[in-house]
């Protein structure tokens, strides 16, 4: 018998299978963390499988709370499960080697993309891949985007809310500010707009049920947006400065701290941060990032990793990985046992109505910048328009989608 096996038989039977629980759980979330293309719905439904389904180790139910709950906090949403499953897996222990072993993966495969990116991007063959890949992506995005609207804008008021968001983003206002403003400004104007309808019930004890609901969630709406300041354009020759590693680190630090909305509203923060008000970037380059993150597995964050390596090599890669996930560890840790009561809460769930329709703005407005770098010429809204058909058409991986983008980017170029 080795040394590892006579340790092991030496524990006390709650540490081995305490131990033999987080083996499971690396095993596990390395595997997901490797094979989730998709994008955050494909990885719930790949958990979903796994530990309600296949392992049995929560209850349907316990995973739909987890869900709700990793809904009402900033963070990417599937990697806040992996990180809640193991805590209620293994405790504090299990926290920290899922909600790791799911990010590792998506790390390493896109600091190797870039890596390549760095060192091959110049080629011709290179350029052709990422500017298909590019056009697929605008469509990932704009069906994204179509989806969650349907959801997020449940009324009048919340249209014009977003309608209010995406002119703030266009005049340049900060989206964090966007977010908890539209989110703050919608939940007062919808909680005023109940209680209101509450009184008018109260006087008029005739008046039916459905009138006040109706009046409760599409009452008068007048949230006031305003630019806080110009931002400064960015240019190409500005973004040849770079930034330390720790002013890197603090950037995706404060990322990973108030992004609501999941991976594609990250796009906003990073357009208006990096771009527009750091000039770290350009343009192109963050939607090269963005179609790397789109292309590769797990969590879409790990697009951090891959402006990280670009900003300051590997120790930029490394930091800026670490920076965007931290924030979502400690909000699991610190507010689970608070979550489930609060998603019962008329206040809040007003809140995340707002802050939802809001994101769903800014997604908008980003995407409408990145394609005008992407869309360039007809081939470029030829690989676009046909990726849309596709996601439209059938029930395909998006992953699948941006790697046709890239083959038929390849395709054109040998062609011209």
């Amino acid at each position: 018998m080795s040394d590892e096996h006579t340790a092991a038989a030496e524990l006390p039977p709650h540490a081995r299978a305490n131990a033999a629980r987080l083996r499971d759980l690396a095993a596990l979330f390395l595997k997901l963390g490797t094979i989730s293309f998709g994008g955050p719905a494909a990885h719930t439904a790949l958990m979903e499988a796994e530990v309600v389904r296949k392992r049995q180790w929560l209850t349907r139910q316990q995973f739909l709370d987890m869900l709700g709950a990793a809904n009402l906090i900033p963070g990417p949403t599937s990697t806040e499960i992996a990180i809640n499953v193991g805590f209620v897996r293994a405790g504090w222990a299990g926290l920290c080697v899922a909600g790791a072993s799911f990010i590792l993966p998506a790390a390493l495969i896109t600091g190797a993309f870039a890596w390549a990116y760095v060192r091959f991007g110049a080629l011709t063959q290179a350029v052709s891949v990422l500017g298909g890949i590019k056009a697929a992506v605008i469509a990932v995005i704009a069906i994204a985007i179509w989806r969650l609207g349907k959801t997020a804008v449940k009324d009048v008021g919340l249209a014009v809310l977003g309608g209010l968001s995406l002119a703030a983003f266009f005049l340049g206002m900060n989206p964090i500010a966007i977010l908890f403003g539209g989110g703050l400004v919608g939940m007062l104007a919808r909680r005023a707009a109940s209680f209101r309808a509450a009184g008018a019930l109260l006087a008029s004890p005739l008046l039916p049920w459905r009138a006040f609901t109706v009046s409760a969630a599409g009452g008068t709406w007048v949230p006031w947006v305003r630019s806080f300041g110009a931002v400064a354009v960015a240019s190409a020759a500005a973004a040849a400065a770079r930034p330390s590693v720790y002013r890197i680190g603090l950037f995706f630090l404060n990322v990973g701290a108030v992004l609501y909305g999941g991976g594609y509203v990250l796009l906003a923060f990073l357009e208006q941060g990096l771009v527009q008000q750091h000039a770290w970037l350009t343009h192109q380059q963050l939607l090269d990032a963005v179609a790397i993150g789109q292309f590769t597995p797990g969590p879409v964050l790990s697009t951090a990793t891959f402006i990280g390596y670009i900003l300051g090599g590997v120790p930029g890669a490394a930091v800026a990985t670490v920076a965007i996930f931290l924030p979502s560890f400690f909000y699991v840790a610190l507010l689970a046992p608070v979550l489930f009561r609060l998603r019962q809460s008329a206040w809040m769930a007003a809140f995340l109505d707002s802050v939802n329709v809001c994101a769903v703005a800014l997604m908008g407005g980003v995407t409408f910048r990145l394609a005008a770098d992407a869309l360039r010429g007809w081939q470029a809204w030829g690989i676009a328009v046909v990726s849309l058909a596709v996601l439209l058409r059938w029930k395909v991986s998006p992953a699948w989608v941006v790697l046709g983008g890239g083959v038929a980017g390849l395709v054109v170029a040998a062609f011209r």
